[in-house]
């Protein structure tokens, strides 16, 4: 029997649940479902492999056009081109759903700091995976990456930061069998560039901020304390929100943080005798290890984001982050003299450029000496 239009409309239940092949086009066949649904197929071999496809509905194309894509699909496999086989290989590659998974399951937890992991998976859910989730591991292009980079350009820093995460991805998807090696597509995307926000609290400033906190201290004087150490330290938010005592040793006046706990890994961070104090004043609970103790039993303060907004309204300092408080701290040892590799030590920095931003602080000092020292030698020459 011929596959033709006529002959497909004439099949009916006795043929339910059967393929009827093709007699002049050997593999091209109608395959009728026993609900009298019914699908052109083709079936071959190849390199000793049976393919098997579904060309379309009998109700969506037409016998002649089924028999002709049936033949370039025989055709092609009788020249050894495995046009099946190669659709079968993209349609079961793995997507950026896959990858995103068995990254979350398989690197973060052993290669990145909880802090580190914690933003990568916010970048993975919130942006890589609402874009890229059905695309291709093995198909995604430079330019796919460059567009998807470009469409976040509203948020700059952010995009840059998505786009780290993207690159160390796909660098592992090469590792793990999922991408030709070598061809990272983030290579050579221009991130975008970023003005680092450099805001320092004024001493008057500073004065308003210390009456807020006494303010503060009268309601919940444990959050109080959290912002008094992050001034005198200089410490990072989460390194004195997850501060345990068992990390500090008033003794010797050291807070000793452990790699898990700090983004530079294991560091020491000298206490003032001022951080002593509040330290000090700060209540031990039973059976909770954590230096800012919650409202939940064992667990340490979570939300610092609330109070802060009601601390830096009461003083007049709204446009200030509870980052910016570490940077007054370096800001106020760079204006006093003290050379960058000492303030990189005090902020936990491992590379020197890290610190090179309060370079022009430092020079504070020694404009103020020139000044001193032109000033007298002008009084001795006008004598």
């Amino acid at each position: 029997m011929k596959i033709t239009q006529r002959t497909v409309q004439a099949l009916g239940e006795d043929e339910a649940g059967t393929i009827v092949w093709d007699d002049a086009l050997r593999g091209f066949g109608v395959r009728v479902n026993r609900n009298l649904t019914m699908s052109y197929i083709v079936h071959f071999r190849i390199d000793g492999k049976q393919r098997k496809s579904v060309i379309g509905r009998t109700d969506a194309i037409k016998a002649e056009e089924a028999r002709r894509r049936a033949r370039v699909l025989i055709g092609a496999a009788s020249n050894g081109d495995d046009v099946i086989g190669k659709k079968q290989e993209v349609d079961n590659a793995p997507t950026f759903t896959a990858l995103a998974e068995r990254f979350i399951d398989e690197y973060i937890p052993y290669h990145l700091k909880p802090s580190t992991a914690a933003d990568y998976q916010r970048s993975i859910k919130n942006f890589i995976l609402p874009k890229l989730k059905n695309e291709k591991v093995e198909q995604i292009t430079r330019q796919r990456i460059a567009e998807f980079h470009q469409s976040m350009a509203h948020t700059p820093y952010q995009a840059n930061r998505v786009l780290g995460t993207l690159s160390i991805m796909l660098t592992q998807a090469e590792v793990w069998g999922m991408r030709a090696e070598g061809i990272n597509p983030c290579l050579r995307v221009k991130r975008f560039k970023e003005h680092r926000r450099e805001r320092f609290l004024s001493s008057t400033e500073l004065s308003r901020l210390a009456d807020a906190l006494e303010e503060e201290a009268k309601t919940a004087p444990v959050t109080a304390a959290a912002f008094r150490l992050l001034i005198l330290t200089g410490c990072r938010l989460g390194e004195i929100q997850k501060l345990e005592w068992r990390d500090v040793d008033l003794e010797r006046s050291e807070i000793r943080l452990p790699e898990a706990k700090s983004k530079t890994g294991y560091r020491t961070v000298y206490l003032s005798s001022k951080g002593k104090t509040v330290l000090n004043s700060i209540p031990r609970l039973p059976g909770n290890p954590y230096v800012i103790h919650g409202r939940v039993p064992g667990r340490y303060l979570t939300d610092m984001q609330k109070p802060w907004r009601r601390i830096r309204k009461s003083a007049g300092i709204e446009d200030v982050r509870i980052h910016d408080l570490r940077h007054t701290f370096a800001a106020n040892a760079a204006s006093q003299g003290f050379s960058l590799p000492i303030i990189g030590k005090l902020l936990g920095h491992t590379q020197a450029q890290t610190t090179a931003r309060y370079a022009h602080l430092s020079a504070d000092p020694v404009r103020k000496a020139n000044e001193d020292i032109a000033r007298v030698l002008d009084a001795s020459m006008s004598g």
